[in-house]
């Protein structure tokens, strides 16, 4: 593990502002243990924030406004990130989306390198969407639309 910054680099910056996925992971509300959840609504808003969007049905979203502190593992430039934080209601429920969402802000207090010594990431993990293709497009651009405008 590396020296911790407090802000995304432009790397992770660029890369949190297109599709991809992270893991999220929480502490579990009833149980106090630790849960690692794959997402991929996330997005940068700058390089000390970033938002996502959980689906009501999701612990996560009860396990962040239970116990803020979260930690968002990143898969990419050759190594593996490590972005700490605490997790803020932006919006809730989030509007303009088809079904009841949660919009979180999470606010980075530490990014560091996670891999452990001497080894490189040589590809990022890769995912493919299984379901309706259009329908996956339209959802996806509703809810990040609705992430970029909550208040």
């Amino acid at each position: 593990m590396s020296e911790a910054v407090a802000q995304l680099n432009e790397t992770l910056l660029s890369m949190l502002q297109s599709e991809t996925f992270v893991l999220l992971n929480t502490v579990d509300a009833e149980s106090g243990g630790p849960t690692s959840t794959a997402i991929s609504w996330i997005y940068a808003v700058s390089p000390s924030v970033v938002r996502l969007a959980v689906d009501h049905r999701s612990r996560l979203v009860n396990n962040m406004k239970v116990n803020p502190l979260v930690t968002i593992t990143v898969f990419g430039e050759g190594t593996v990130h490590a972005i700490n934080g605490r997790a803020a209601v932006r919006q809730d429920p989030l509007q303009d989306v088809p079904f009841k969402m949660c919009c979180f802000d999470i606010e980075i207090e530490a990014v560091r390198n996670a891999l452990f010594y001497g080894a490189m990431l040589e590809s990022a993990p890769r995912y493919a969407k299984v379901y309706d293709a259009r329908a996956a497009e339209k959802l996806d651009g509703q809810v990040f639309a609705a992430m970029q405008k909550a208040q």
